[in-house]
């Protein structure tokens, strides 16, 4: 179930508090994954995130030929479904700055306004998920839910804005998703052809067995 922007206030702890939680949250990781208390209250610590994008994303590499100064080259492509990350963050570290940090990680070249974080979590017996505002702060809420990812888990996805808004994508991108498409329709035509010549192999084989005499 998708719910609302979320709108949870932000209960702020006292550094005691705060080590007490994180006390907590380190007795139960199972993967070694544990936050760190700074001497000056800022705590550090891992959260991950699956990627569920229907859209492909554009991937920037430099090549370079000899002495030539390197060049950019983007490619564009979908990502397989359910791949989950693991970001290194901190307690300060925003929504935004986490999406940025995400896709500076993989060099994915998209406007980081393209993507928004969901958090999904389960309370009496339903799945919920909702949208984090930008100034959320997801260790925070990981330390609040603890290191089960059944209780909270991260999910990055392409904002809700219903149709596509062609308009914030750029030349390059426009034509990468052409190119895929154009890949894709191959691939369909291909595969009808290969459908149609089977069934029509079967229909000549079954017709020469009727005329041909018993």
């Amino acid at each position: 179930k998708d719910v609302q922007k979320e709108r949870e206030p932000h209960v702020y702890l006292s550094k005691e508090e705060v080590k007490e939680k994180i006390q907590s949250y380190n007795s139960t990781v199972t993967d070694k994954l544990k936050m760190t208390l700074n001497a000056n209250g800022i705590y550090t610590g891992f959260i991950k995130v699956q990627m569920e994008l229907c859209r492909p994303i554009t991937v920037q590499s430099c090549q370079g030929q000899g002495g030539s100064a390197p060049s950019k080259k983007e490619t564009a492509f979908y990502l397989p479904d359910g791949c989950v990350n693991t970001l290194h963050i901190s307690s300060t570290n925003t929504v935004r700055e986490v999406i940025e940090a995400l896709l500076k990680k993989f060099f994915v070249a998209d406007n980081p306004a393209k993507f928004a974080l969901y958090k999904r979590c389960h309370k009496e017996d339903q799945v919920y998920t909702c949208k984090l505002s930008d100034r959320e702060h997801p260790l925070y809420l990981r330390l609040v839910a603890g290191p089960k990812t059944e209780m909270l888990s991260f999910v990055l996805r392409e904002h809700e804005t219903g149709e596509v808004m062609w308009e914030a994508f750029s030349i390059p991108e426009l034509q990468n998703f052409l190119r895929i498409l154009d890949k894709e329709e191959s691939a369909q035509l291909q595969l009808l052809r290969q459908r149609y010549a089977a069934y029509r192999g079967r229909l000549e084989e079954a017709l020469r067995g009727l005329l041909t005499p018993g």
